[in-house]
């Protein structure tokens, strides 16, 4: 029986041949249980045209705890900004396997109320 980690990593694969397959720019989230990230690269995962997270200095200062859904807005807001500054407005949301819920939830929807579609 695979563990955890490798059932999300199998779920994330089948989500990245459909995304390269369409060839959308793509937003990919990462969390941990103390911080989240968020990339958007290209469809083929081969360059970040964009990055955020909570281990930005500028960010660091303004959070109290970077595992929770009020750090998770505040990536999301910061993504769709550099995102937009880049070009960038309709993205295929890469969730990397994770359930769409608590900290992805709030990622996702910052994001969308930043102006990015997807």
């Amino acid at each position: 029986m695979p563990d955890k980690n490798q059932a999300r990593l199998r779920r994330a694969s089948q989500t990245r041949l459909k995304i390269r397959e369409l060839g959308h720019v793509r937003l990919t989230v990462h969390r941990t249980n103390c911080n989240i990230y968020a990339l958007i690269t290209t469809s083929a995962g081969d360059r970040v045209l964009a990055s955020a997270s909570t281990m930005e200095t500028d960010l660091r200062a303004t959070l109290k705890n970077g595992g929770n859904c009020s750090a998770a807005k505040a990536v999301g807001k910061r993504i769709a900004d550099k995102a937009k500054a880049a070009g960038i407005e309709k993205v295929a949301f890469d969730r990397a396997g994770y359930r769409y819920h608590g900290r992805v939830k709030a990622l996702a929807e910052a994001a969308r109320e930043g102006g990015l579609q997807f």
